[in-house]
């Protein structure tokens, strides 16, 4: 059932930061009313910080914790820099994220230097530290690191500071470019910047995004969004 929520969810809700683009300040507090209500997707605070509750609300147990991500230029971010859920079923812990852009379709399950098979890709979770754990992608027998995780539960509220981070500091890489992504089947549809963006399996196709009606209109045709 867990398989099932991640992968409808992230074929449904779009990871995306319009509303920082917009002068729009997003209030963790009105995530149930921007997601479902307005129909609206959001970046990992929102997306995960929702799901959560679903999770809680039908009977899982689920936790928050805070992650660290990488980045090639910088390393690691700070702690709070992206929202994750572990849930633990059986006595088995599985890393949830459904806000974290190009990542599984399904839950990973917490086994430590093992091969975890996804049809996004193959993942592997292997210690870091005495704190945390470390996941990473595995692409043509590289490892690329993802982000740290702990263990360690956290509160909603915790995450606020580095929410308001994220959508006002120019070291924030959320308010570089506009992004509102979207997993297919069989590919992804993005919008950076002004570049729409469509792979179906490995075929590619681009193109700009002209003024703010053609912007509008590619939001509205493959993610139903008005803003």
């Amino acid at each position: 059932m867990l398989n099932g929520l991640q992968k409808s969810h992230l074929l449904t809700v779009p990871f995306e930061n319009l509303d920082i683009h917009c002068g729009r300040r997003i209030d963790l507090k009105q995530t149930y009313t921007k997601i479902v209500e307005r129909n609206r997707g959001g970046f990992c605070y929102e997306l995960n910080g929702l799901f959560f509750e679903l999770l809680k609300s039908i009977g899982f147990k689920a936790k928050l914790v805070s992650a660290r991500v990488y980045d090639k230029n910088t390393g690691f971010g700070q702690e709070f820099d992206h929202m994750v859920i572990i849930v633990t079923i059986n006595g088995n812990k599985y890393l949830t994220d459904v806000g974290f852009g190009e990542f599984a379709f399904y839950p990973l399950k917490i086994e430590l230097d093992k091969l975890l098979e996804d049809p996004r890709g193959k993942f592997k979770i292997s210690i870091y530290d005495n704190t945390y754990l470390l996941v990473s992608k595995i692409e043509e027998n590289e490892s690329i690191p993802q982000y740290l995780f702990s263990e360690i539960e956290r509160q909603p509220e915790d995450f606020y500071e580095m929410c308001v981070y994220h959508q006002t500091s120019p070291d924030s890489h959320f308010t570089q470019k506009r992004i509102c992504s979207l997993p297919t089947e069989n590919g992804r549809i993005t919008i950076s910047g002004n570049t729409l963006k469509i792979t179906v399996d490995k075929n590619v196709t681009e193109r700009i995004l002209t003024d703010k009606d053609d912007f509008n209109k590619a939001l509205w045709n493959y993610f139903k969004i008005k803003i």
